[in-house]
């Protein structure tokens, strides 16, 4: 027959199971915790939209355990979100006034580096009569731009004034083509957006920009211009080494055949 535990047996035996307790919240106290995701907050410019959301996501692959959040929009908007204090790590402009101010403001913490270039292209609408620049300025015709400020309006403006300048055009010519402006959207994702949509019959957009069911027309070397794209670090980054690591990979071989592969140029 068993014999009665007694009270020191039954004080012994909630020891043991008390230090049995205690050893298992430290063993769970010692246990590795999942780490959350290291957060990369990039602005960028829309026209960069496709190919940033690729190169996001490869850098995600090649680095795991960091988040990119990408926030787009015209790279006027963006500059004066951060101007305003808004948290981001990165910035990726479409044109080098935007970084100017920028750095004007002292809030790029790093010299900014070109990482790709672009040019002008007219874009139609389908099934149009559109066939060439002199087509424009028909009377009637629906031209969409971008709002004065953001940078594919600041690069239209400038082909327009080289076309004035050619006794080929004239001022008349760009006057009768802003007479038939009958829109101006926030970016230049929202130009292609209507003429696409056909909406408005014709606008002026980055090459990058083109998709398959709109109708082109080439501008000439003489009239076009080099759009180019700089990213920095910005100096109050809350993660400023993973966003110089991002800026790097930008403007890395991998990075750049990315880009190549959404119709930018090459680092003039």
């Amino acid at each position: 027959m068993r014999p009665a535990p007694t009270i020191a047996t039954c004080r012994r035996a909630v020891k043991v199971w008390l230090l049995g307790a205690i050893l298992l919240v430290v063993l769970a106290g010692c246990a590795p915790l999942q780490a959350s995701p290291s957060r990369l907050v990039v602005f960028a410019a829309s026209s960069l939209t496709d190919a940033f959301d690729d190169i996001a996501a490869t850098y995600e692959e090649v680095y795991p355990g960091v988040e990119v959040i990408s926030n787009y929009a015209a790279s006027s908007q963006l500059a004066v979100q951060i101007l305003n204090g808004a948290d981001a790590d990165v910035f990726a402009s479409a044109n080098e006034d935007q970084m100017q101010l920028l750095l004007d403001g002292d809030t790029i913490g790093t010299p900014p580096m070109v990482f790709a270039s672009n040019d002008l292209i007219v874009i139609a609408r389908p099934g149009s009569d559109i066939d060439t620049l002199a087509d424009l300025a028909e009377p009637g015709l629906r031209i969409v731009m971008a709002v004065p400020g953001v940078p594919i309006r600041d690069y239209t403006d400038q082909v327009f004034e080289r076309m004035a300048a050619d006794p080929a055009y004239g001022p008349a010519y760009r006057a009768a083509v802003y007479a038939n402006l009958v829109s101006e959207e926030a970016n230049v994702r929202q130009v292609v957006s209507k003429v696409s949509l056909g909406e408005a019959d014709a606008a002026l957009v980055y090459t990058s920009d083109v998709m398959l069911d709109v109708n082109v027309i080439v501008i000439p070397g003489a009239f076009n211009v080099a759009a180019t794209y700089p990213i920095g670090v910005v100096r109050d980054a809350p993660n400023p080494v993973e966003a110089q690591r991002f800026v790097d990979f930008v403007l890395s071989e991998r990075g750049q055949a990315i880009l190549a592969g959404y119709g930018f140029g090459p680092i003039p």
